[in-house]
């Protein structure tokens, strides 16, 4: 015979979870979870940890979590590390804590992550601790989806699987034709790494390669879902921005630039960066591909002019 439980012997028999089912659970959390000691030491490192970030679980228990490994940085683009860190101020007011933030991945790029941090306490209620809980809040499945697209239709740059030259220029006209006809407004960053060939006759082209890969990954873990950016050619890139005003597209142009001043490899201990010059520039009256992109490129050597790691605009 069937037997049905019903509520009195449901409220007599509560479900009850071993540790180790509570530990496959957070284990196999899609978010990103650690635990620190008092001392910022990481002690736990989930796979959602390691999936978002790169860094397994053997590169980073042991360490701090300043150490080169994760060295958050807030909207201003400070490292929260050195000063703000919403973990340590958890843990010294005893309070949950959220915040959005830019954590280092381990391939040098740099990805927006929503943060939730609390503290951990002993038996008498002493803080040993701190819990960091991280989601991904980056654009990568609306990139995962357009990067199927481009490699169906060979526009796809193979090394840092952005958009290629033929694409964007399309893209571009595409954006000229809507302007024509519905007068929607859009702007092109052109981006250069600076320096770039030193860096390649000093550290060798396949450190280049990794420096290109983690610039084009700034831009598209960052990016807006309608905007595209593309590998112009060389260290050139160049981003398509649209329905966008001066002091807007001047914003974003800023931000990437900032994301990837503040991006680094490690190499043989040693942290590499780069930076980037970029012209910005809105789409004009009578625009046309070959005037848009010279306007924007004639703005980036004004940059470098001025001495490189800067955004110049002709945008009122």
């Amino acid at each position: 015979m069937k037997y049905t439980a019903n509520k009195k012997d449901a409220a007599k028999k509560p479900m009850k979870l071993e540790n180790d089912s509570y530990e496959k659970i957070i284990e196999n959390l899609h978010d990103g979870l650690y635990l620190v000691d008092r001392d910022r030491v990481i002690t736990y490192w989930n796979k959602g940890a390691e999936k978002i970030s790169g860094f397994a679980a053997s590169e980073v228990v042991g360490r701090s979590c300043s150490d080169n490994i994760l060295t958050h940085l807030d909207d201003d683009f400070n490292n929260l590390c050195i000063a703000g860190c919403p973990l340590a101020a958890s843990m010294v007011a005893g309070k949950l804590r959220d915040a959005e933030v830019y954590m280092h991945h381990k391939n040098g790029h740099r990805i927006p992550v929503s943060v939730r941090v609390s503290t951990l306490a002993d038996k008498d209620g002493n803080i040993i601790g701190g819990i960091e809980l991280f989601t991904d809040i980056s654009n990568h499945e609306t990139n995962k989806l357009r990067i199927k697209e481009l490699e169906k239709l060979a526009l796809l740059d193979n090394l840092t699987q952005l958009a290629n030259r033929r694409y964007i220029e399309s893209e571009i006209n595409n954006r000229l034709e809507e302007k024509k006809r519905f007068n929607l407004s859009f702007g092109v960053l052109f981006i250069d790494i600076d320096h770039f060939k030193a860096f390649n006759d000093t550290y060798g082209h396949d450190l280049g390669d990794k420096v290109l890969q983690f610039t084009a990954n700034n831009f598209t873990a960052n990016s807006r879902p309608f905007d595209m950016y593309g590998r112009w050619g060389g260290e050139e890139f160049i981003g398509v921005i649209r329905n966008i005003n001066g002091q807007g597209l001047v914003t974003i142009g800023n931000k990437v630039r900032n994301l990837v001043e503040k991006s680094y490899i490690n190499h043989d201990g040693k942290i590499l960066q780069v930076t980037v010059s970029v012209g910005a520039t809105l789409v004009g009256q009578g625009d046309d591909i070959e005037s848009l992109i010279k306007r924007a490129d004639e703005l980036l050597y004004k940059s470098k002019s001025a001495g490189r790691n800067c955004v110049t605009t002709d945008c009122e």
